[in-house]
């Protein structure tokens, strides 16, 4: 059954103190580079800067952390391979500057009134544990050794070790995360939320009930060879600036784009790439050829009619002798199931539904259909735009669903490719940062350290939130993430 709502958009919504610009109409170009000298320098100085820039993205270097787009093969990385988000966040990780050793460090408490929202990592690097004793409003500096005991008397105090809460985030490498999931289950509790809880859990959830695993299906190559590649709820050139070039790359090869979203992303209308003449000199390049500004959770619906006019137009060429010309018709006979009833319901759609939904009109969606079946290899993109509704998980398999009727799985320049937010998200997942550890990671856990992990599932981020909110949990340890601006609803 669909699940889309007919509801139209909310009208008591007051955007009264909005600030509404012109929007803009490319990304990147000349003042990318200008803003990415300014800022490596201004925190790194120009030594400091030149070097780790030079390392960031490369072979012999270290993967970005804003994003975790993937980088080109060796040969064809270029020395500057990054964009302005990765600049500054190498920035104020590598910054120069440091919070001082003083009886109270300038580190204001973040439930102080006094804190600002934004802005406490520019405040500098801090080069020793700091600790906040209860009635104060600012940290002070303690040893290492200190800062080790209050950790492990406040843990061994606990009533249980479920009243721990251990969290990371992509940023986190790989030997680090395996170590901390480690200590943590030998400590007795899988409460172990990250990130990914709050971005992409969806897609894992949605991808491994469909395909059998959770993780996207295409390489980079793949993206270079596509002849449509479809973007939905997500901004390439706010969040992950490199897919840009990617998307430059696919369509010189003559890819077509399709962009579904509420607002025009000005990545996607034109990009001036820094790294070539034609981004220098403002030419740049057209990369959506159609934009559905779709209204916010009318993906499904979109999805739904889009596999409905696959269907009627795989149904025309059967009627014309040609079977199998808009859909994979021995993909589906050999790799799916469940075919018959997808193609029964989507038959009886409702239109009129699917209008209301997605706010758009059936000559946009058509037009949209149309890109599906022109296409021979199809990939469907999306970030959190798509992974952090309600219905989410329903949505992710409806794309899933039109993917495998085209047979858009398993061949060159086609597939599924959930773009996340940091490098390691799937690194992290897989080295056991993860509530619900599956039973065959846990016994290997068992076999080669000689004692039984917990079994019972633990907290992902929102219930963590939930227990600090209900006085269930006593310790909070956060590594390689910000929990408080990574969770919603920061201010409440």
């Amino acid at each position: 059954m669909a699940i889309f709502t007919k509801s139209p958009p909310r009208a008591d919504i007051d955007e009264s103190e909005l600030d509404v610009d012109k929007p803009k109409r490319s990304a990147a170009g000349l003042p990318a580079v200008v803003v990415t000298m300014k800022r490596g320098v201004e925190a790194m100085g120009i030594v400091r800067a030149t070097r780790a820039l030079r390392r960031l993205n490369q072979v012999d270097g270290f993967d970005c952390q804003s994003c975790a787009w993937p980088d080109p093969e060796p040969s064809h990385r270029h020395t500057a391979e990054f964009c302005e988000n990765g600049a500054k966040a190498v920035a104020e990780e590598a910054t120069k500057q440091r919070v001082g050793r003083s009886s109270s460090l300038n580190t204001a408490s973040p439930t102080s009134s006094s804190a600002p929202t934004t802005g406490l990592g520019q405040q500098g690097r801090i080069t020793t544990p700091v600790v906040r004793r209860p009635g104060e409003s600012h940290y002070e500096p303690i040893s290492w050794d200190d800062a080790f005991r209050v950790m492990a008397d406040t843990l061994k105090g606990l009533d249980s070790p479920d009243q721990a809460i251990f969290y990371t985030s992509g940023k986190t490498s790989n030997e680090a995360a395996f170590v901390y999931q480690l200590f943590v289950r030998a400590f007795g509790t899988n409460n172990l939320p990250d990130c990914s809880n709050m971005c992409h859990e969806s897609t894992s959830v949605a991808l491994a009930e469909t395909i059998g695993v959770g993780k996207g299906t295409v390489s980079l190559q793949d993206v270079y060879d596509a002849q449509l590649i479809v973007i939905c709820g997500q901004n390439p050139g706010t969040n992950h600036p490199r897919m840009l070039g990617a998307l430059e790359i696919a369509k010189q090869n003559g890819a077509k784009i399709l962009a579904v979203n509420p607002l025009a992303e000005a990545g996607l209308l034109r990009f001036k790439n820094p790294q070539t003449p034609r981004g220098l000199s403002g030419i740049g390049t057209g990369l959506a050829d159609l934009h559905l500004p779709i209204r916010v959770n009318g993906d499904f619906a979109l999805f739904q009619a889009i596999g409905s006019l696959l269907l009627a137009a795989e149904d025309a060429a059967a009627a014309a002798g040609q079977p199998g010309t808009v859909l994979d018709l021995e993909f589906i006979e050999r790799h799916t199931t469940g075919f018959a009833d997808w193609a029964a319901h989507l038959r009886q759609l409702d239109w009129d539904g699917v209008l209301t939904a997605t706010g758009l009109t059936r000559d946009q969606i058509e037009a949209a259909a149309d890109m599906f079946i022109a296409s021979k290899a199809t990939i469907t993109c999306w970030a959190m735009g798509i992974t952090q509704h309600r219905n989410s998980v329903a949505m992710i398999k409806e794309m899933v669903n039109v993917a495998l009727a085209q047979g858009n799985i398993g061949k060159p320049g086609a597939g599924l490719c959930p773009v996340r937010g940091h490098s390691n998200v799937q690194g992290d997942r897989t080295m056991g940062i993860w509530e619900q550890a599956p039973e065959h990671f846990l016994d290997s856990l068992r076999d080669e350290f000689g004692f039984d992990p917990p079994r019972a599932h633990g907290l992902d981020t929102v219930d963590s939130i939930r227990a600090l909110r209900d006085g269930k949990a006593k310790f909070f340890m956060a590594m390689g993430g910000n929990f408080v601006s990574a969770t919603p609803d920061t201010v409440g």
